[in-house]
């Protein structure tokens, strides 16, 4: 052998172990690059996943607390039309176990007068219908319109049973996860049914 012929050579085994080396590394780096973006597409898919699922709590969430408040409303309002000035301490008791804020305060400061006049009216109310609709609210306040249908009587309509209709907005709070009324507006007074 001359000394041109001395160059190194490599045996078939030798070459055969460097290719899949390089094989390998080309390939490492194609399935690298189609994990990394299989991670992205993942990571992105549990992101919008856990974005639609809080979306979606959120929404049960209020839907609950709406028809919560709905319900409460629906519970108040023959409450406030249900009395006897005969028994008139259990009618005290139920408005202000549902009551809370300003509107318990004004029905306690005005108990007093309000007990002397049903009282010196021997007035009587009932209550036969109670329609309520939601008109706004979230979580944590709302405010309902309810339509109560009455009978009434008192010595002004000789005992004798009277219809009416008495109409009113509750401003309602979740207190603690209960609704209770903290404001009542009646924008319309008792209307004799026709």
């Amino acid at each position: 052998m001359s000394s041109d012929e001395t160059t190194t050579s490599t045996t078939p085994s030798e070459t055969t172990e460097a290719t899949p080396k390089v094989k390998w590394w080309a390939m490492d780096r194609k399935t690298l690059g189609l994990r990394g973006a299989a991670a992205i597409v993942l990571g992105a898919s549990v992101a919008t996943s856990v974005y639609f699922f809080v979306e979606n709590k959120d929404t049960k969430d209020l839907l609950a607390a709406q028809q919560g408040a709905r319900e409460a409303a629906c519970h108040y309002a023959p409450v406030l039309a249900d009395y006897d000035s005969k028994n008139l301490d259990t009618y005290f008791t139920a408005v202000l176990d549902g009551a809370t804020g300003d509107w318990k305060k004004q029905f306690e400061a005005t108990s007093t007068e309000l007990r002397d006049a049903l009282t010196q009216g021997e007035v009587v109310s009932k209550s036969t219908d109670t329609q309520c609709a939601l008109r706004s609210g979230d979580e944590s306040s709302a405010e309902a319109i309810v339509v109560i249908g009455t009978t009434i009587s008192s010595l002004g309509t000789e005992h004798k049973a009277k219809p009416g209709q008495l109409s009113m907005v509750l401003g309602l709070r979740n207190d603690d996860g209960r609704w209770l009324v903290e404001k009542v507006n009646s924008p319309l007074p008792a209307v004799p049914a026709q």
